[in-house]
């Protein structure tokens, strides 16, 4: 039976509402060579919706190679813990990306892309990959790099996306979440209130064992139940961990090998793009 912790909200000055958030799913995900894919757009994807997709890099001596490939309809973010690298686009702009700083690419209506480690010995990263909504799948692809120092951190928290205690990320994404990376240690405790309009919510333990809503965690994403509740976290050894929260898209979401969309036929049409794209550019 999943545990359960109970959030006081307090509605006007005497009525308070008790709101209870259970872990409803947990998963190690599926291991392949030096990645662990934890979320994915057919699975996890479909009720975390903007976040579809979570790939966690564990690579010690050669680095994963990711050559060109295509995106259409979706954002990616990756997070570099350890090590640099260089990103390049099929329109050519070339960037670096160090340790600690963040990649964000929106591919909208298609791009081509290519990541190449710099340094490094023990190569640890996180790729996410949001669902765009309607309005923004078709767009202009565009890139945003941000340095190290431009990630907004406090005490234990840094702010990979949206908005927390005071704290904006410069990245300008198309939909109400927050992106957290939490390092706590031994026996601290904290607490995270989602947004009111937040109704979805998850939690990946990259290192040590975290008690999250009285659920112990290792290694492990767990879903909690939908709501704004807040979640309750204490760190049993030295924790890193990240913990997301949003509004869930409505949108479906249609899949092709590359791309994901809203419907068939923006999927066709993303589709049709990055084949142009990958037709044009030395592969």
């Amino acid at each position: 039976m999943a545990l359960v912790v109970w959030a006081s909200l307090w509605l006007g000055k005497d009525l308070v509402l008790s709101v209870e958030r259970v872990v409803i799913q947990r998963t190690f995900g599926t291991r392949h060579g030096p990645i662990t894919r934890l979320m994915s757009p057919g699975d996890l994807g479909q009720i975390l919706k903007p976040f579809i997709f979570l790939d966690y890099v564990e690579s010690a001596g050669n680095a994963p190679q990711f050559g060109y490939h295509p995106h259409s309809g979706i954002a990616t973010l990756t997070f570099p813990l350890t090590f640099d690298f260089e990103h390049t686009a099929s329109n050519g702009q070339v960037d670096q990306v160090t340790k600690g700083g963040i990649e964000w690419v929106m591919a909208g209506s298609g791009i081509w892309h290519k990541a190449q480690a710099l340094n490094g010995t023990r190569l640890l990263a996180f790729q996410t990959w949001f669902a765009l909504p309607p309005s923004h799948e078709l767009a202009e692809p565009c890139t945003q790099f941000l340095l190290p120092d431009d990630v907004p951190r406090s005490g234990p928290v840094t702010v990979l996306l949206g908005e927390y205690s005071g704290m904006r990320s410069k990245i300008s994404a198309p939909f109400a979440l927050c992106y957290l990376w939490v390092e706590l240690p031994t026996g601290e405790r904290w607490i995270y209130q989602p947004h009111h309009k937040h109704d979805i919510a998850w939690v990946f333990v990259q290192s040590g064992t975290l008690c999250a809503n009285g659920v112990s965690l290792e290694r492990e994403l767990a879903v909690f139940a939908d709501g704004n509740g807040a979640l309750h976290f204490h760190a049993e050894g030295p924790c890193t961990f990240l913990v997301a929260s949003a509004t869930r898209l409505s949108q479906s979401l249609s899949l092709g090998n590359y791309s994901v969309h809203s419907s068939a036929e923006n999927l066709a049409l993303g589709e049709a793009r990055i084949a142009e794209i990958g037709a044009s550019i030395h592969l």
